[in-house]
C-alpha cells in the first residue's frame, strides 16, 4: 500500500508543478528502479538462463501501441519482470508507465531511446512492436547486444532485411520470434496436423480473405513536430522526410516508405497459415492485380486487389477489401481445399465440410497472444522450441514482399525457389533492399 500511495503522490506533484512528460519518465524510472537495481536479484539476471524453473526473464517492451498488448500478455506469464517500456513518443511512456499494475514489482522504467535499453546487461529480451520500417534493424542490433527478440509481423520491411534478420539470429546465437501468433494457438496447430494427415485428401488449393471498414487518411500538411515526439528517432533508419499531420502514429503503414500496406499488415497472417497448410515454402511466380479505389487521399499501397502465389503443384491466393467489409460475404480467413473436402480457419478454430459441403466437424480453441509469449520465454528457458522462429516468419513475410513488389512493378514475378531470388527483372530486384540514412544502415 504504501508503495501505491507514494507512486500517487508522485504524480499529483509533477501535475501541481507543471513538469514535463520527459521530466517525468526519468524521475519515475529512477524512482521505481531503485529497490529493483539495488537489489541481490539483479546479479541472478542476465542473459544467461540455464538451470531450473525459477530463473526469471527481464524483458523491454519497444513500441506501445501494438506493444500495449505485449505487456498485458508479459504480465501473465510467471518468472518475467518488464524492466522498460519504450517509445519515441514520450506521452506513450507517460501513459504506459501510468496504467502498469501498482501491485507488480518491479515497477517498469520509462524510456524513449531503445539504444541505452541495448546497453544494459540485465535485459534478456526486447519485444519489438515499432513500426515495419525499424523491425529488422532494431531486431539486428537487439541480436548484436546478446538479446533474444520477439518481433512483430511482419519482421521486415523489405527481402533484404528478411535475410539479414536470419543472419543476426544465427550469428548471434539469439531466440528470434515473429508475432504471428496463430503458430502458437492449440486448435489451429491441430487442425494443421489433420490437412497434413490427410482429413481432407491431397491438398491443391488455399483462399485467403481479409476485409475491412478503413476510413480516408486524407491529405496530410506540413506541421510543427510535436514537442512529445522524437520524430527523428521516430525515422530512424529510413530516410528522412518532413513531417505532416496524418502519418503518425499509425497510417504509415499506407506508404511505402515505412509500411508494407495491408499485404503486410494483415495478410502475412493468413498467408502463413496458408502455406503452412499446404507445406509449401517459396512460389514460382507472383501477381498481384488491384489498387486505390476507395478515396482519392495520400495512401499510395492498394485497399483491393488479389494476390495470387503458383507453387507449381499447389497455389494460394489472398483477397482484400481494407474499405469495404463485404460483410454478406461471410468469407473464413483461410480455406483449404483437398480432393476429399475443403478445411476453413474460422477465429480460433476450424470447421471442416465434405464434396457436397456439408459441414462434419468443427473445432474451437483459446487464441490471443499470451500462447505465442509463453512459447517465445519457455524457449529461451530451453524448455520449448520456437513455433515461428524467425527464418519461418520471414517465409511468410517474403510472400508479402512479392506480391507487393508485383504490385509496384505491375510484372508477374518470376522467383528462383533454389536461389531465393526474382528473376530476370531488373525492376523488381531493384525493390528487393532500401536506401538507409546515413549512419543508420543495418549491419550483421
Amino acid at each position: 500500500m504504501e508503495e501505491k500511495k507514494s507512486r500517487q503522490e508522485k504524480e499529483q506533484e509533477n501535475t501541481r508543478k507543471g513538469i514535463g512528460r520527459r521530466r517525468f519518465i526519468r524521475d519515475t524510472s529512477l524512482a521505481a528502479g531503485a529497490t529493483f537495481l539495488a537489489s541481490t536479484r539483479s546479479r541472478i539476471y542476465g542473459s544467461a538462463l540455464q538451470g531450473g524453473p525459477n530463473n526469471r526473464i527481464v524483458a523491454a517492451v519497444m513500441g506501445l501501441q501494438r506493444g500495449w498488448a505485449h505487456v498485458r500478455a508479459l504480465l501473465e506469464l510467471p518468472n518475467v519482470d518488464i524492466k522498460y517500456l519504450c517509445d519515441v513518443d514520450a506521452d506513450r511512456v507517460y501513459q504506459a508507465l501510468s496504467r502498469f499494475p501498482l501491485d507488480r514489482a518491479p515497477q517498469p522504467k520509462g524510456e524513449t531511446d531503445f539504444r541505452r535499453i541495448l546497453e544494459d546487461a540485465d535485459v534478456d529480451a526486447m519485444f519489438i512492436a515499432t513500426p515495419n520500417h525499424w523491425h529488422a534493424p532494431a531486431t539486428i542490433m537487439a541480436c548484436a547486444a546478446g538479446k533474444h527478440v520477439y518481433v512483430e509481423k511482419p519482421g521486415s520491411h523489405n527481402p533484404r532485411e528478411a535475410e539479414m534478420m536470419v543472419e543476426a539470429a544465427r550469428k548471434y546465437n539469439r531466440v528470434v520470434q515473429m508475432g504471428n501468433q496463430r503458430r502458437s494457438w492449440p486448435t489451429i496447430i491441430e487442425g494443421m496436423e489433420k490437412l497434413h494427415q490427410g482429413v481432407i485428401g491431397p491438398l491443391r488449393f488455399a483462399r485467403c480473405w481479409y476485409n475491412a471498414t478503413r476510413p480516408s487518411i486524407g491529405h496530410g500538411k506540413p506541421a510543427p513536430i510535436p514537442s512529445n515526439l522524437d520524430y527523428s528517432l521516430w525515422q530512424g533508419p529510413a530516410p528522412e522526410q518532413p513531417y505532416k499531420d496524418n502519418l503518425i502514429h499509425y497510417n504509415w503503414h499506407w506508404h511505402w516508405h515505412w509500411g508494407n500496406g495491408e499485404l503486410g499488415n494483415n495478410g502475412i497472417h493468413a498467408l502463413d497459415l496458408a502455406r503452412w497448410g499446404l507445406q509449401v515454402d517459396y512460389p514460382l511466380t507472383v501477381t498481384y492485380n488491384g489498387g486505390r479505389y476507395h478515396f482519392n487521399d495520400d495512401q499510395e499501397t492498394p485497399d483491393t486487389g488479389t494476390a495470387v502465389y503458383d507453387f507449381g503443384n499447389k497455389g494460394i491466393n489472398w483477397e482484400c477489401s481494407s474499405c469495404h467489409p463485404r460483410r454478406n460475404e461471410n468469407r473464413p480467413f483461410v480455406a483449404f481445399y483437398g480432393d476429399q473436402g475443403t478445411m476453413e480457419i474460422r477465429g480460433t478454430g476450424y470447421h471442416i465440410y465434405d464434396l457436397d459441403g456439408a459441414e462434419v466437424e468443427v473445432q474451437k480453441g483459446p487464441g490471443g497472444d499470451v500462447e505465442h509469449f509463453a512459447n517465445f520465454v519457455d524457449t529461451i528457458r530451453g524448455r520449448a522450441k520456437l513455433t515461428s522462429e524467425i527464418e519461418v516468419g520471414q517465409v511468410g513475410t517474403m510472400l508479402c514482399h512479392l506480391g507487393n513488389i508485383a504490385y509496384r512493378t505491375g510484372h508477374t514475378i518470376h522467383f528462383n525457389p533454389e536461389t531465393g531470388q526474382i528473376e530476370n527483372d531488373p525492376e523488381a530486384t531493384a525493390l528487393w533492399q532500401r536506401e538507409y540514412r546515413k549512419g543508420w544502415e543495418p549491419k550483421v
